[in-house]
């Protein structure tokens, strides 16, 4: 692993944090491949119950490094294939993770950075939280699932003055139109409220977060047949775990259940 991605584990929780604070956390090639390969890595690995996306320093993220950009522009590159390559593989990990995956916005999230920070299941920030769907200052469209992400969040009249205007969310507003699950009074307290509130859900029921996190999806792109369906798909799964069978039995006896995440 490269130093532009640091990979902490804490007992079932991988806080996953984007080390380029000289340059807003800005994805480069290094940074974009290391970020999918491990979100890879951890999609199967059943240690792994919970995860936190952070960005080192003042900022979450700033989107593309348009520095690298625009060198590769310069030597004539005409097919940038990154939004295929890199981008869209990690959207895809992040929205189907089959386990909760908390955002800790510390500071601006901008273009991509925040079409991957609202692709997690939550997202926490404090007074210097921001959001920016920079794409149409440079010329581009959205990418990284936010043309998917923000009008489920903001509703669809919302996301296209957010996409087309590029102006700054800041963290009371983002708090108001729900790109916050939670707004802290203190950035200092963002990260760590993060990571509890990762622990919390990595000592329950894994499965059926992965579970209800997939209903939720086809549920919102479908019919009520496609919910009905994936929701009989889930229950049988689910029914069928370690987790269920010990927690039906807690509750008979009125104990707390201990889930495993089986």
């Amino acid at each position: 692993m490269n130093d532009s991605l640091l990979v902490d584990r804490t007992d079932a929780v991988v806080t996953l944090t984007l080390n380029r604070p000289e340059a807003m956390n800005s994805f480069t090639v290094d940074l974009k491949e290391a970020l999918r390969d491990t979100l890879a890595e951890l999609e199967g690995d059943r240690s792994c119950r919970a995860i936190v996306l952070t960005g080192a320093g003042g900022a979450f993220c700033g989107g593309q490094d348009l520095r690298e950009h625009a060198s590769l522009l310069r030597s004539g590159a005409t097919d940038l294939n990154t939004v295929q390559v890199h981008y869209n593989p990690i959207a895809q990990r992040l929205a189907s993770m089959p386990k909760p995956v908390i955002a800790a916005v510390g500071g601006m999230a901008a273009g991509a950075g925040a079409s991957l920070a609202l692709l997690a299941d939550f997202r926490i920030g404090g007074p210097r939280t921001s959001f920016l769907m920079a794409f149409a200052n440079v010329g581009l469209a959205g990418d990284s699932g936010i043309s998917w992400s923000l009008p489920r969040i903001v509703g669809h009249a919302k996301a296209v003055e957010l996409l087309l205007l590029a102006k700054p969310v800041k963290a009371e507003e983002a708090s108001r139109i729900g790109m916050l699950t939670e707004l802290l009074d203190d950035d200092e307290k963002v990260l760590p409220a993060a990571q509890e509130l990762a622990a919390r859900l990595a000592a329950g029921p894994t499965v059926a977060y992965g579970a209800i996190k997939r209903e939720l999806s086809i549920a919102t792109a479908g019919t009520l047949s496609d919910a009905l369906a994936a929701e009989a798909q889930a229950q049988a799964i689910c029914g069928a775990t370690a987790d269920h069978s010990a927690a039906v039995n807690a509750f008979v006896n009125k104990q707390r259940p201990e889930f495993q995440g089986r």
